[in-house]
């Protein structure tokens, strides 16, 4: 005999598994720290990559001008200005990460937690 609760909510429950349910689900079998300081370290990566072409772009935009100006310019805090900037590009790429993270985090285990209550209520009614 068919139950007509028990096929809407295993329709439901199939939709959200091929749906938004595999990201959640891959993102479920990491703790938040793990996922985060994961995500943040890709970031870091990512950041380094971005600013270096950044760098490597505006350097060669202005090279005619950087040429003419190398010997009359202080090099010491031309440098610090390059890691000054490189530390706000990267500090600041991270902060976002991790709020975006912490959000995509948060939202997988409020998702999940609805499916696996609805696992148990499939259960429930399986043993009616």
């Amino acid at each position: 005999m068919l139950n007509e609760e028990r096929i809407i909510l295993m329709t439901k429950m199939a939709s959200y598994e091929e749906g938004e349910g595999k990201k959640s689900m891959a993102l479920g079998r990491y703790f938040r720290g793990d996922y985060i300081s994961l995500q943040l370290l890709r970031a870091f990566f990512c950041s380094t990559i971005a600013y270096l072409l950044g760098f490597g772009l505006y350097v060669l935009y202005d090279f005619e001008i950087l040429l003419e100006d190398i010997y009359k310019m202080d090099l010491f805090v031309f440098a610090q200005n390059i890691i000054k900037w490189y530390a706000i590009f990267v500090v600041g790429y991270c902060v976002i990460t991790y709020a975006v993270c912490a959000y995509r985090y948060s939202r997988a285990k409020r998702s999940l937690k609805v499916y696996y209550h609805n696992l148990k209520k499939l259960d429930s009614l399986y043993r009616q």
